[in-house]
């Protein structure tokens, strides 16, 4: 008696072969990568660019390779979209990471700055993305102007020293107090602007830190600049927005919102009325959220 194997039913359930990966798919990966490297540089402007960034939302086995590419780098993919191309930030050991203590020796003299400019970032970030809403929404930009921040970070200041008061702790803080509690007396007492002879901010002023701040982020892809209103004026990007995304849950910048000085109830932001108006900056420019 002789027995047929029917093959075809076998033949049917077996998965196919996977696609083997070619030296030319790891070179499209790492050229993707590259291009997210280029901050500025978005797909709509590089015909390229835009292919790749299509080709890893398309086939899984490239976004995987592509993503490894990343990983191997050091760096943490955030997105990757038609909106924010392949939006990637360093890992905490990457040789792409800028670490606030290089900054903040770049952009100062004086040790004591890098509090500073650390509280400069958290402030052009907690400005720009106010509401959890901000930050979730893709098409929502931030707008954020130089003197404004200032103006914020000494509003944040003076809640900060109402609170010690209140407390009787209005004296040095401890080595483990909250950052902000160590950081808002350094600023507080540095000069807004100060002037050299020839009328330029100072460099060590607080006006100029965020200044430098935002220059950062303007180099960085994150900010772009509409004016010069008011010290300058720019508004966010989307890898600004994936960035801050990340940074939305430490700790220093929810103390700063949880200080009431943004309020926000219609979808617009604005700083809080001084107690006198000699207080804030002179054409502080507030902020606001809409284009």
């Amino acid at each position: 008696m002789t027995t047929h194997h029917d093959t075809s039913w076998a033949a049917e359930t077996e998965p196919p072969a996977p696609t083997p990966i070619t030296p030319a798919d790891v070179a499209d990966a790492a050229r993707l990568v590259s291009f997210g490297l280029q901050a500025k540089l978005l797909p709509a402007r590089d015909a390229e660019y835009a292919e790749l960034v299509r080709r890893h939302r398309e086939d899984p086995p490239f976004a995987r390779l592509a993503d490894a590419v990343a990983t191997g780098m050091g760096l943490v993919v955030l997105e990757v979209s038609p909106r924010a191309g392949m939006a990637v930030a360093a890992a905490e050991d990457s040789l792409f990471a800028v670490r606030m203590g290089d900054y903040s020796r770049r952009a100062a003299s004086e040790s004591t700055d890098r509090f500073l400019h650390g509280l400069a970032h958290l402030a052009v970030a907690a400005m720009a993305f106010p509401r959890p809403e901000d930050l979730a929404d893709d098409g929502y930009l931030g707008r954020i102007t130089v003197n404004g921040v200032d103006a914020f970070v000494r509003q944040a200041c003076r809640r900060l020293e109402e609170q010690a008061d209140a407390e009787g702790a209005n004296t040095d803080p401890q080595s483990d107090a909250p950052g902000l509690e160590a950081a808002w007396r350094v600023w507080a007492r540095r000069t807004a602007t100060g002037a050299t002879k020839d009328a330029r901010r100072l460099s060590g002023s607080t006006i100029g830190i965020v200044a430098k701040a935002v220059l950062f982020l303007v180099d960085s892809g994150f900010l772009q600049k509409v004016s010069d209103d008011s010290g300058g004026t720019y508004r966010t990007t989307a890898r600004y927005q994936l960035q801050v995304r990340d940074l939305a849950g430490s700790a220093a910048m929810a103390e700063l919102l949880d200080l009431g000085v943004v309020p926000v109830s219609d979808g617009t932001a604005s700083l809080l009325p001084p107690d006198t108006a000699d207080e804030l900056v002179a054409d502080a420019g507030l902020p606001f959220h809409s284009l």
